[in-house]
C-alpha cells in the first residue's frame, strides 16, 4: 500500500471523492488529516477552476488535506485519472500529521500528531506563467469562499 494526500477535488466532501470510493478502481482506505511540511503554491486556475498544487516548494503556504493508504491498482487508476505524467506528476512529499485515524500493526507504528509521513502527492508539471500571481491558498474546497465554483469533469 501506498500512502497518498490529497488537497483537491479528491477529499471528502469534494467533487470528485466518489472515485476514491469506487473499489472497480482499486482500494483506498482514509489515514488522517495533514498538511504539507513545505509551503507549495495551490492555485485555482483555468476554465474549469481547478486547484492545482504547483510543485515549487518554498512558496505559498503548508497545504491541508487527507492522508489516503491505496493499493497498487488505485494507484494506477489515479495516475490515469489525474493525467499522470503530462497534468500532473506524481512526487514523494513530507506530510505533517494533523490528525490520524488509520489503523496499524501494532501501536507503536500509528503516526501521532506532529508526525512526518512520506506520501505521493500529484502536483502540476506545467503551468501558465500567469498562474503564480494567482492567490495562494491553505486549503481548498469547491464552494469555498474563493468564489471559484469547480466545473465538474462531466459538464466539460
Amino acid at each position: 500500500m501506498a500512502q497518498v494526500f490529497v488537497y483537491g477535488t479528491l477529499k471528502r466532501g469534494q467533487p470528485n471523492h466518489q472515485v476514491m470510493l469506487d473499489c472497480t478502481n482499486g482500494s483506498s482506505a482514509f489515514q488522517g488529516r495533514g498538511r504539507t511540511v513545505e509551503p507549495y503554491p495551490l492555485v485555482i486556475a483555468g476554465q474549469h477552476n481547478i486547484p492545482h498544487l504547483l510543485n515549487l516548494p518554498g512558496r505559498g503556504h503548508c497545504v491541508a488535506g487527507e492522508i489516503y493508504a491505496v493499493d497498487d491498482q488505485m494507484l494506477q487508476f489515479l495516475d490515469e485519472f489525474e493525467g499522470c505524467p503530462d497534468m500532473y506528476q506524481r512526487t514523494p512529499v513530507r506530510i505533517e500529521v494533523l490528525e490520524w485515524e488509520g489503523r496499524a500493526s501494532a501501536p507503536e507504528e500509528m503516526p501521532a500528531a506532529g508526525r512526518i509521513v512520506w506520501c505521493f502527492v500529484y502536483s502540476t508539471a506545467s503551468y501558465s506563467p500567469e498562474w503564480l500571481h494567482l492567490p495562494y491558498h491553505d486549503s481548498y474546497d469547491s464552494q469555498g469562499k474563493h468564489g471559484l465554483p469547480y466545473n465538474p469533469r462531466e459538464n466539460r
